[in-house]
């Protein structure tokens, strides 16, 4: 029964003669004497959910009353309980999330608990996108091909999941080859509002995904977290999470004739880097922002995590209630959603001064440019006409400077392989039209088709080396292109459909030849890729390829035609034509008015809804083909590399053992600089043969053909332990550079005492067997990138005990503590540099063997070779009082665990 919460609950007209019930804040605002109006869009959002959920237990009225009191820039101590709508995965985290569920249930089962009692609570949808790789690429059998090869790869993943489809009544499967998660969400899962109990509310979500804040552009309040935190959200715990600085981002004027939605997007990206916004939330406001379309904002939401914010937000207007409509949702839904908004009177974006955020970033949409980002980081903004110039001043710049240490005299220089192909440095090797970032904006997508058909008109090609592909987030984007009857002239230059999947944007693109491979390890050849995805950085695209480009649909195409990075398009012609004739980008590159002639194609409400109806209808025969190897509430954990019962619950008790505050005689296990991402600490790509794990995959049977990926693999504990700090292109200080100054890559570091090199993984195994605890250390931006939670998962089963780093992304150093791992920030200007730490220092951490609070000093005592030692005040990024408790009971899963099993053992008593 709805609880009318400081006389809150109020009916409106949901539609026709329907009425609701639902929370009102206006009426909160009221009861309270606050301007609730004031308040960021995003904040209100959070605050009905705080209002709805208060049960005086987990959620209080204190909690009501602390954030209806947001201010914009007070000290952020107060810590909200949100209690999110529902749950998204994708399968690389959701495989390993649902071994942690069913292990949990195994738990229950051995303890003579109803296994049952582990159920989540909110809806939760699976969709598989991350598994499909590009083997098969330029033909029109590449997209069936290539689902073969990813069914045959994944068949035990896929049973596991048909398992936990029968096994947990609110968990559903979005199959493979419907296209990603965030466009799914975007197009299908998404509903604009929930009913409950009679109660509406507003959509929200956390996705096991940094970029699930894709749906921010449509009005929802959503963020990326890592399996671990959405495996207790789902269980029934609320995220929480400090109470954010909100930035308001005032977008004025509109975009010119020729810019892009990713154009902007990376403007935004480079912008908000500067302006320091990781760990608060954006919102979009201005006049700019109603003339952007909902797929637009969208694409600007889906990377926050790049511009490192938890949200970028969106307002609900006319233009998003437009857009589920064309998407094909029921006019119930679609008037539901705009009046409960109404009623909520939050519909409209607001204008300058309507809003007090913590402060503004004004943003001219007319001073936006075309740009690319690389070739290493997508906050690397290009603008078009400098690329060819930074390419070659990056070359030969120092790897501290982002560059690649090349002498420059060897720029020019012209290689073959064994087969007779000419490949130099800046060479474009791979072209892809891919990620949900860019294939959901209708707008980019037919801009690509137009130039691909101007192209192929002029008598342009593609070289038929550089691998290309077109895979887009939603089928629906190929019958638009089909209906627009531009797919035939994609095909032409190589970019049909290869798959429904993220692909090349995660590092699946697919291997390159074994000549193209074999002429650039012995060359050192600096060769690139160019994508329409949203990050790219070093060795996720692919092992040998060094510098990646992030660039529109419509430049991914134009970049592959010219075939190098070192031709500038604003300059010179992007290729020959017929006769011999210089074709120039202006000459293929389509008008707007172009575009928007062809729009009626994308938006048709008909083929969204037969394309998912077909997610429960007509799931395909692949997906139908695959039967479970168990059944029941328990799984049997079947001797499998790709699923295993996983470590984190060994010798559970009730009681959680003491967690040790302090340490004594660590050593480093890495010693690492700046920006190091989870693709770093925990690859999601090609597995190497000679690696720990490659050797573990053929200990075990596997030949190298059927190792897959990292990503899919992340089900089986003793490939992913064995993969964590093994990227190829990761450089431990802690190794001596070279005599030309560049750094070793690759996984491995020095075990002391006697500094003996050898891969980070048996290091890390020798130092569990002699009992010493190690520590990570870094610079800035530790842990940037996916959300992916094995980046801690895996640190925690190296043993590590504490990461020291100048400063942490949001959703690793949650991760962190949900594993039990401490995260320690340098403060002021200590840093691995000032402090001279080499890794072959021993280390104490001491300060937190008694009481444990959030955001405590800590002393880092460093005992140095020459048996000098160094007191250094570092500082706790255990942010909140819930984190400690998560802490202290070994991580988050076990805290959930022993909630819900003690909660069962009370209904028992009372029953």
């Amino acid at each position: 029964m709805s609880r009318n919460i400081l006389n809150t609950l109020k009916d409106f007209n949901a539609g026709g003669s329907r009425k609701g019930k639902f929370y009102s804040l206006p009426a909160l605002g009221k009861s309270l004497g606050v301007d609730i109006s004031r308040l960021p869009v995003s904040i209100r959002i959070v605050l009905e959910s705080v209002l709805r959920n208060c049960d005086g237990k987990k959620v209080t009225e204190q909690h009501v009353r602390q954030l209806a009191n947001w201010a914009p820039n007070a000290p952020r101590t107060d810590e909200i309980p949100f209690v999110v709508a529902r749950v998204v995965l994708q399968d690389f985290t959701g495989v390993p999330l649902l071994a942690d569920l069913a292990a949990m249930r195994g738990v229950a089962a051995g303890m003579g608990k109803n296994p049952k009692n582990i159920e989540p609570l909110v809806p939760v949808d699976l969709v598989v996108d991350h598994s499909v790789q590009v083997d098969y690429y330029g033909t029109k059998k590449a997209l069936d091909l290539n689902m073969k090869l990813e069914f045959q790869r994944n068949n035990e993943r896929y049973q596991f999941m048909k398992w936990g489809m029968q096994a947990f009544d609110t968990f559903g499967v979005v199959p493979p080859g419907f296209g990603i998660v965030h466009q799914v969400n975007l197009e299908y899962l998404a509903r604009g509002v929930h009913v409950k109990d009679g109660v509406t509310y507003f959509d929200s979500l956390v996705g096991t995904d940094s970029h699930t804040t894709m749906i921010n552009g449509v009005g929802v309040v959503a963020w990326g977290v890592g399996g671990i935190e959405a495996e207790a959200g789902m269980l029934g715990q609320p995220v929480y999470f400090l109470t954010p600085d909100v930035v308001g981002v005032n977008l004025t004027g509109r975009l010119r004739e020729g810019v892009t939605a990713t154009d902007l997007v990376l403007t935004i990206t480079e912008l908000l880097r500067k302006e320091k916004v990781v760990g608060k939330f954006v919102e979009f406001f201005g006049e700019g922002t109603e003339f952007l379309s909902p797929t637009d904002r969208a694409t600007i939401g889906n990377m926050a995590p790049e511009y490192g914010a938890t949200m970028g937000f969106f307002p609900v207007d006319e233009s998003t209630i437009e857009y589920f409509r064309d998407t094909g949702r029921s006019k119930a839904e679609v008037d539901a959603f705009e009046n409960y908004f109404r009623a909520q009177k939050m519909f409209g974006v607001p204008r300058a001064g309507d809003i007090d955020y913590s402060n503004v970033v004004t943003l001219d949409l007319g001073t936006v440019a075309p740009s690319l980002a690389g070739p290493k980081r997508p906050q690397d903004r290009i603008e078009i006409g400098n690329v060819k110039s930074n390419f070659a001043t990056l070359f030969s710049s120092p790897a501290a400077d982002n560059g690649f240490n090349k002498k420059a005299e060897d720029l020019p220089a012209v290689y073959s392989t064994t087969d007779g192909v000419k490949v130099s440095n800046g060479d474009v090797l791979i072209a892809s039209i891919t990620s949900c970032t860019n294939t959901s904006n209708p707008s980019v997508l037919l801009a690509a088709g137009l130039l691909a058909k101007k192209a192929v008109e002029a008598g342009l090609k593609v070289s038929p080396h550089i691998k290309t592909s077109l895979a887009p987030g939603s089928r629906v984007v190929t019958k638009y292109l089909e209906a627009a009857g531009l797919l035939p002239y994609l095909e032409k230059l190589g970019f049909a459909v290869t798959s429904y999947g993220c692909s090349t944007c995660i590092g699946n693109s697919g291997d390159l030849t074994n000549e193209l491979n074999e002429a650039i390890v012995k060359n050192d050849i600096v060769a690139a890729a160019v994508l329409s995805g949203n990050r790219n950085f070093e060795a996720r695209i692919h092992p040998n390829i060094r510098a990646n480009f992030l660039a529109s649909p419509p430049l991914v195409v134009a970049y592959a035609i010219a075939g190098t990075m070192l031709k500038d398009l604003m300059t010179e012609p992007v290729g020959k034509g017929r006769g011999g004739r210089d074709i120039y980008l202006g000459d293929i590159w389509p008008t707007s008015k172009e575009v928007n002639k062809l729009m009626r194609f994308a938006m048709n409400a008909k083929v969204f809804k037969e394309n998912y109806a077909d997610v429960k209808n007509n799931p395909g025969k692949l997906w139908q083909g695959i039967r479970g190897v168990a059944s029941g509430e328990v799984y049997n954990w079947p001797k499998s590399t790709y699923i295993a019962e996983p470590p984190f619950f060994q010798d559970f008790t009730m009681q959680p053992a003491a967690a040790a505050g302090g340490i004594s005689g660590a050593r480093a296990l890495g010693v690492f600089g700046d920006s190091i991402t989870t693709d770093h600490i925990s690859p999601a790509g090609s597995i190497k043969e000679s690696s720990p794990a490659g050797l573990w995959l053929k200990a075990n049977g596997v030949m190298k053909a059927d190792f897959n990926s990292y990503g899919s693999r992340r089900g089986n504990h003793e490939v992913m332990m064995r993969g964590t700090f093994a990227n190829v292109r990761i450089k431990n200080l802690m190794i001596p550079a070279t005599p030309d100054g560049s750094r070793v890559e690759g996984g491995i570091t020095r075990y002391q005492p006697d500094g003996q090199e050898m891969s980070i993984y048996d290091a890390a195994m020798q130092y569990i067997a002699n009992g010493v605890p190690t520590m990570i250390f870094a610079g800035e931006e530790y842990g940037t990138g996916s959300s992916r939670d094995w980046a801690a998962k895996g640190t925690q089963l190296l043993g590590v005990k504490a990461v020291f780093a100048r400063s942490f992304e949001r959703i690793h150093r949650s991760n962190l503590v949900g594993m039990g791992v401490l995260p320690l920030q340098f403060i002021g200007d200590d840093s691995v540099h000032t402090l001279g730490i080499t890794g072959d220092e021993s280390f104490d951490l001491r300060g937190l063997e008694n009481e444990i609070n959030p955001q405590q000093l800590a002393t880092l005592v460093i005992h140095r070779a020459d048996g000098s030692s160094q007191d250094v005040k570092v500082l706790l990024r255990i942010d909140t009082p819930i984190e400690v408790d998560y802490y202290r009971h070994g991580g988050i899963l076990p805290f959930v665990l022993r909630q819900l099993l003690a909660e069962s053992a009370d209904t028992a008593r009372a029953a």
